[in-house]
């Protein structure tokens, strides 16, 4: 018995950082970063985690604003930590992620609207955020030990939709908050595409998030009303295992339309391309710490969305089965 379970634990212990780490949606604060890569990766079902996301931006455009809208000639600093659960679970005899994730943090900006002058500085909590993601085509779930020791994501396309609930800190008077005053989200299918063998240390993927956000108008936008365009999304990214306990990846990606309209008066419509990269580092089977940067290019003109950024996520997972045969390993 000693030598079986010592068995399952060599086992285990090969694939555990895919069981017990899940990849949040971290899109509501740090969009020129979008998603990042090994994020709709899959593991076993029952699986939980608990990720802590700081992040350190500034540009022309509010961090904390999903729709990127440019104000030339603006200055922002955004310092952001998010918090939040996520689960997988079999839905409809698919792998599902299901998730929440609060975002606070500190905002400085300054910035000329309509010929006015604002300097301000924010903090507290912004709009939650809750994600759902279903696979499409792909491997089955994995319900058991065995199912994680012989899947491999080959091609897989998922669906997701996310939802931003509109009760962060946000004051009508000023024209850049944490809270968006309206509902917002999106529609997506992420895409991992495996290529070559699927080996801890070995693995490589490419990933594609096509998506698009919409927004309801801001009512009271300093007392105005704010209209925003649909905003297309196309995320990418390559990613290698360099060791088994060492990743990295680069990573792309653009935004488009998202075009501002305040009390009839329309502002510019977003093209531009963001280029980065992100190393992630396995701590033990249950902690994860990934370390991205990344930059807007081509982003000479005032009209262009001109930001950069450094992101720190330290994430927690676990799942009792694996977590009982630990136990079961040590008592023996």
């Amino acid at each position: 018995m000693k030598n079986h379970i010592k068995f399952i634990n060599m086992r285990t212990g090969n694939f555990s950082i895919a069981l017990v780490i899940v990849m949040l949606c971290v899109s509501i604060s740090t969009m020129a970063q979008g998603d990042g890569p090994r994020f709709y990766w899959k593991g076993l079902m029952g699986t939980n985690a608990v990720p802590l996301i700081t992040s350190s931006m500034g540009g022309n455009s509010n961090p904390f604003d999903p729709s990127n809208q440019v104000i030339p000639g603006s200055n922002f600093e955004a310092t952001m930590t998010m918090a939040g659960y996520a689960k997988m679970l079999p839905l409809f005899k698919r792998s599902a992620l299901v998730s929440v994730i609060m975002p606070m943090g500190r905002l400085t900006s300054d910035v000329s609207i309509n010929g006015l002058d604002f300097s301000n500085t924010a903090r507290g909590f912004g709009d939650p955020m809750l994600l759902l993601s279903v696979n499409l085509i792909g491997a089955k779930p994995q319900m058991n030990i065995p199912d994680a020791l012989r899947y491999q994501p080959k091609f897989s396309l998922d669906v997701l939709a996310s939802l931003a609930v509109p009760i962060g800190e946000y004051d009508s008077s000023v024209p850049i908050n944490i809270g968006q005053n309206r509902w917002y989200g999106r529609v997506g299918m992420p895409i991992v595409w495996q290529i070559g063998p699927w080996v801890p240390g070995k693995r490589t993927t490419l990933e594609f998030l096509p998506a698009i956000w919409m927004f309801t108008d801001n009512t009271d936008f300093v007392g105005k009303t704010m209209k925003t365009e649909p905003m297309f999304q196309l995320e990418g990214h390559v990613t290698h295992d360099f060791m088994e306990h060492l990743w990295g990846s680069l990573d792309v990606i653009s935004y488009s339309g998202g075009k501002a309209t305040i009390d009839g008066v329309e502002g510019s419509q977003l093209n531009n391309v963001g280029v980065g990269g992100t190393l992630g580092y396995k701590i033990n089977d249950n902690m994860q710490l990934n370390l991205s940067y990344s930059s807007t290019v081509d982003d000479h003109k005032t009209t262009d969305l001109q930001m950069d950024g450094f992101r720190f996520t330290l994430i927690y997972g676990w799942h009792s089965l694996v977590e009982g045969m630990k136990r079961l390993s040590g008592n023996d």
